[in-house]
């Protein structure tokens, strides 16, 4: 693995003992972004504010990395981390479309979700092309790369890092398949010291009775606390049966695991009761995919934990079925459990809590409330005391339509939030089908017509014996990115899709688990143009005000070329990727479908500046300070979304001239 001469002579690298902390946490200096939300508190909050609403209509592109250009050009052999010349990225101001093909001819059907971090003047991003990589932040060349054999695909959302603690060095830790590993950050070396040669298998003591088979992976990065590794699974929701997918934290020297919270309790465990019929026994599903918080302070660990398996059938699970689709609030040295809030009870639709709760206070009664935020794919945003997990501005229960599906019994009711407001649409009939074009009204009729006809009959409606339409649908209107927080305003900054799903079950097999499948995961839409088929908007910008919980703004957020030019406006478009905001008073998003990236006033909700990419960008981006004095606003883009078949690979970074 070759270094540069910037980085055997220009780095430096922090050792534990001389790290600022605060209540034992990473203090990191304004000009990093370390971790995906930037800090415990997942508030995606910079306090950077060279770029302001004064100048940031001159930004302009700085750099662009071609990760096709980085990525060998030959299939791999099993050695991993073979030493080569550093490579320099495109020009700046040079952008184009990969084609979306990697090494030896493969074909990567899966675009990019990736946010870099940036520590002590490094770029650290994984790459769809099967590598780990470091750059240079301010020019986008490469200092190291680690290939991972086989064409295997490190984690899908980032990598994490860990700044080591004065005997061992600072790493690189991500996910490779089932594979936790670890890299030297300086070198991109493994870690021979960690697990096994520098990586562990996460499905050594999670097999749950099963044989060592399946899907289990990292879908998201790893959380870093103190010298603390912690991990959920991403598995395979449409089994009943299988892997379990408990929370685990490892040490981050040596990999050994320190401590296990079971995510289906077992039993003598609190919540293990909510499984009926023992159907807690090798239950798959209600596991951590998405993004952790921590508060050092209280020394608690935030989880938020998906849909139980199967995802639309629950006769073969009676009960609420703790701790799936909750927030479970973890001592963070131990594991152990001190609350939980259940937003979804008996979850039948993959309604997943999978963005990480944002943390922040709450000046309500009087009184300032430490507390947290989530929203789940429901599109509801509680605002919790987290301390406690109670609801600060509460709940009511809304009564859950019945089901035609024989043996079937969904939770009577659901939970939503009194305030804020449901983000967007949760029910539907023939009379809100989308009319923007003559073509759009009469694919959507038939298709909400076809085979009987659908219904729809209010939020939580079960997917039934007959078509039935869902909103929003399992896409979500919000989904792992979440929200983002500006302190300054107070204010919650989330995108939101609105888009339904239509389907049905069917009886399998007899002895089959589960007894009844959803056919397809058709999303109710026009397929020839993945336009929705309920009038718009289609997305939207919320921001919500934490000490009132009322929205502040809510404006479209994205567009349809082809509408506007059509005259049709403000329609939004489907998005899938996460905002950040700024001290400067921006948030930055992307997301669209329509590759637009933009910087959005957080006071009003207008955009005051935007620019085309290269692909779609279905991430969250980041910002941070160079070396040379400038801020950067940076991402990765490419393309491949739910709502995007074209393909980059891309990595872009702006700043003003």
């Amino acid at each position: 693995m070759r270094i540069s001469n910037r980085s055997s002579n220009g780095w430096t690298w922090v050792a534990a003992a001389c790290l600022t902390v605060m209540a034992a946490a990473p203090l990191w200096g304004q000009s990093d972004w370390p971790m995906y939300g930037l800090n415990a508190s997942s508030t995606r909050f910079s306090a950077l504010h060279q770029i302001d609403h004064a100048n940031v209509g001159r930004l302009k592109l700085a750099w662009t990395a071609h990760l096709e250009q980085l990525a060998p050009k030959t299939a791999p052999t099993a050695a991993t981390a073979a030493p080569v010349p550093a490579r320099g990225a495109a020009p700046a101001g040079e952008a184009g479309r990969g084609r979306g093909r990697g090494r030896g001819g493969l074909t990567f059907v899966r675009g990019s979700e990736a946010t870099p971090i940036m520590v002590n003047d490094v770029l650290y991003l994984p790459s769809p092309y099967g590598q780990v990589l470091a750059l240079v932040p301010e020019t986008g060349q490469e200092i190291w790369h680690y290939d991972l054999p086989d064409h295997a695909t490190p984690t899908l959302r980032g990598v994490s890092y860990w700044p080591g603690d004065g005997s061992h060095p600072a790493e690189i830790v991500f996910s490779s398949g089932s594979d936790l590993m670890a890299l030297n950050a300086r070198t991109g070396v493994p870690i021979t010291t960690f697990g096994a040669g520098g990586k562990l298998n996460l499905i050594e003591g999670i097999e749950n009775g099963f044989p060592p088979t399946g899907r289990l992976s990292l879908s998201s990065p790893p959380y870093i606390y103190k010298d603390l590794v912690i991990t959920g699974a991403r598995i395979n929701e449409g089994l009943a049966l299988g892997f379990s997918a408990d929370t685990r934290a490892w040490d981050a020297s040596t990999g050994k695991l320190v401590w296990e919270f079971h995510d289906v309790p077992q039993p003598g465990e609190v919540g293990n009761d909510t499984w009926g019929d023992n159907s807690w026994k090798q239950r798959s599903g209600s596991g951590v995919w998405g993004f952790m918080s921590v508060d050092p302070k209280l020394g608690l660990v935030y989880l938020p934990v998906s849909n139980p398996g199967y995802n639309f059938y629950g006769a073969d699970r009676p009960g609420a079925n703790l701790f799936s689709n909750s927030i479970v609030a973890l001592n963070v040295n131990t594991g152990k459990l001190v609350w939980y809030y259940q937003m979804i009870h008996h979850g039948i639709w993959d309604y997943d809590t999978d963005s990480a709760p944002v943390l922040f206070d709450v000046k309500h009664g009087g009184t300032t409330i430490p507390a947290l935020a989530t929203v789940n794919k429901v599109g509801e945003v509680f605002i919790l005391d987290r301390r406690d997990g109670k609801p600060i501005y509460g709940t009511k229960e809304v009564k859950v339509p019945p089901t035609d599906v024989p043996g079937a019994k969904p939770w009577p009711t659901e939970p939503e939030p009194i305030l804020p407001a449901p983000l967007g649409i949760h029910s539907f009939n023939a009379s809100q089908i989308a009319k923007v074009t003559p073509e759009q009204e009469k694919v959507c009729t038939d298709l909400w017509n076809a085979d009987g006809g659908a219904h729809n009959d209010g939020p939580f409606t079960p997917f039934g014996l007959k078509p039935t339409v869902i909103f929003p649908g399992t896409i979500g209107e919000s989904n792992w990115y979440g929200m983002s927080y500006d302190p300054q305003l107070g204010y919650l900054i989330v995108n939101t899709t609105d888009l339904g799903d239509i389907g049905k079950l069917v009886a399998q097999p007899a002895g089959s688990i589960p007894a009844y499948r959803r056919v397809g995961y058709g999303r109710f839409w026009n397929p020839s143009n993945d336009w929705p088929c309920q009038a718009p908007p289609w997305g939207q910008l919320t921001a919500i005000n934490v000490n009132t919980g009322a929205f502040a703004w809510q404006v479209p957020f994205g567009t349809i070329p082809a509408l506007d030019k059509a005259g049709v406006h403000d329609t939004g478009a489907p998005n899938f990727g996460g905002t950040i905001t700024t001290a400067g008073g921006l948030i930055f998003a992307a997301a669209t479908n329509d590759h637009i990236f933009r910087a959005i006033d957080a006071a009003t909700g207008k955009t005051v500046w935007s620019t085309e990419l290269p692909a779609g960008a279905y991430v969250t981006p980041m910002t941070y300070m160079g070396k040379d004095g400038k801020q950067y606003v940076a991402l990765i883009a490419t393309g491949g979304s739910y709502y995007d078949k074209t393909h980059g690979d891309s990595v872009v970074a702006f700043a003003l001239p």
